[in-house]
């Protein structure tokens, strides 16, 4: 790939997060749109299993590609790297991952998909120097998405108004906390180990990455995920939970590093919260 000069549209848009926001939201959106097609047929879409026997679709695909071909059209010089473009070609690095790249699961929630259901989402995050500085939520069933990027607010948006509302997360609630779990995933003897030293008023079970992007909207506090994840089912929703004041953290409390430094792009196991929780903050 050529350098990205200083004089080029590539980098006056790059330099210009509101703008290429809204771009990407925009490509999310028509993204939703063609796996909304594949979801009104699902009784003829075939379903196979990539190696980690997770489900995999044409819709998937299609998505993907539809993604990489639009952001090429404003960032040629910025790769992309895709969950099944991974999938495709195990063996996948980045040339220099000090430098921009886009994260993207196309569909993240399959299973979600497949079942009928109707939180599974399109995730575009970018990343520069390792951290995710934008990201795009959008679920198209619900028709509902969030957006946020270093420097400025978090939104969320939905087709019924039209209209941008800004988001942050709230404080921990005296009453206790709302955790966030996923619907069919996770050690619930360790979440339960975990979650003994916070005041805990209820448990909230959501599919892919909507549990980070409740809790960026102040709907919910704490997301521990203990189990297997890979970087594009958080990149996204990362860039919008830290634009939302929020903190997506490994166990430790130590910010996750986006760029392939597991050979699968495996992220450690992590915890999403709208408090610092890590720095034992969390009465």
């Amino acid at each position: 790939m050529s350098p990205i000069t200083e004089d080029s549209r590539e980098y006056k848009l790059l330099q210009s997060p509101e703008a290429l926001c809204n771009i990407v939201r925009r490509v999310a959106i028509d993204a939703g749109e063609i796996i909304h097609d594949y979801f009104m047929d699902l009784d003829t879409l075939l379903v196979e299993h990539k190696d980690d026997a997770s489900p995999v679709t044409e819709a998937d695909r299609e998505a993907e590609k539809f993604i990489k071909a639009a952001l090429e059209k404003y960032c040629p010089n910025v790769p992309m790297i895709g969950e099944e473009t991974v999938a495709a070609s195990p063996d996948l690095k980045l040339e220099d991952a000090s430098d921009y790249f886009w994260l993207v699961d196309p569909l993240d929630g399959t299973r979600n998909f497949l079942e009928g259901g109707e939180e599974f989402t399109v995730n575009i995050a970018l990343i520069k120097n390792a951290c995710p500085v934008l990201g795009v939520i959008y679920a198209p069933i619900k028709e509902e998405l969030y957006a946020g990027y270093t420097g400025g607010e978090a939104i969320r948006w939905t087709a019924e108004t039209g209209k941008d509302k800004p988001i942050t997360v709230r404080p921990p609630p005296v009453k206790g906390l709302t955790v966030l779990v996923s619907r069919r995933y996770g050690d619930q003897s360790r979440l339960s180990d975990f979650l003994e030293r916070f005041k805990v008023q209820k448990l909230a079970r959501k599919a892919s990455s909507l549990k980070i992007c409740t809790i960026a909207s102040g709907k919910g506090d704490i997301y521990p995920r203990f189990g297997p994840t890979c970087e594009w089912d958080t990149a996204a929703g990362d860039a919008i939970l830290r634009s939302a004041g929020g903190y997506l953290t490994d166990v430790n409390g130590q910010a996750l590093v986006y760029g392939g430094g597991n050979e699968k792009w495996l992220n450690p196991e992590f915890v999403a919260s709208s408090f610092a929780w890590f720095d034992g903050e969390d009465d």
